[in-house]
C-alpha cells in the first residue's frame, strides 16, 4: 500500500498527464470559436478565381508562362518550348493542349503501327 505521500505524488502526476480538454468526436460540430475564427480571418474574404479553363486549355496568348512543357506519361519524355517560339510556330490563337500533343507527336518514340496505341500520352506543365 503506497504511503499518503507517495498517492499525493501519484495524484499530481497524473493531473499533469490529462489532457486540458477532451477531443471532439467525428460526429460533433465544431466549436463556436473555430467558426468565428475563420470568418475572421483576412484570407476569407480573399478574391477567388473562377472556374476559368485549366492550362492546358488556354490559348498561347493566355498564358502568362515563358517556358511551356509538355511530358509523356507513357515514355517519360519531356518537351520544352519557349512560349515566343509557339507563338510563331502555331499562332497566338492555338491551344496549348493541341500544340503539346503536336510537339510530342513528332517525336514519339512508341510507334505500334494501330492508330488507337500510337502516340504519347502528354501531360501538360508551364514553368
Amino acid at each position: 500500500m503506497p504511503t499518503l505521500k507517495q498517492m499525493e505524488k501519484m495524484a499530481a502526476a497524473v493531473d499533469r498527464k490529462t489532457p486540458p480538454a477532451r477531443g471532439l468526436a467525428p460526429n460533433e460540430d465544431l466549436p463556436r470559436e473555430y467558426w468565428q475564427a475563420l470568418l475572421e480571418d483576412p484570407r476569407a474574404e480573399a478574391a477567388r478565381p473562377g472556374p476559368g479553363p485549366s492550362g492546358r486549355l488556354l490559348q498561347l496568348r493566355q498564358i502568362p508562362q515563358h517556358l511551356l512543357r509538355v511530358g509523356c506519361r507513357r515514355c517519360g519524355r519531356t518537351v520544352e518550348i519557349q512560349k515566343a517560339h509557339a507563338t510563331r510556330l502555331y499562332g497566338p490563337e492555338a491551344v496549348w493542349r493541341d500544340v503539346g500533343q503536336r510537339l510530342l507527336d513528332k517525336t514519339c518514340s512508341n510507334r505500334t503501327g494501330r492508330h488507337e496505341e500510337d502516340g504519347c500520352w502528354p501531360t501538360f506543365d508551364m514553368s
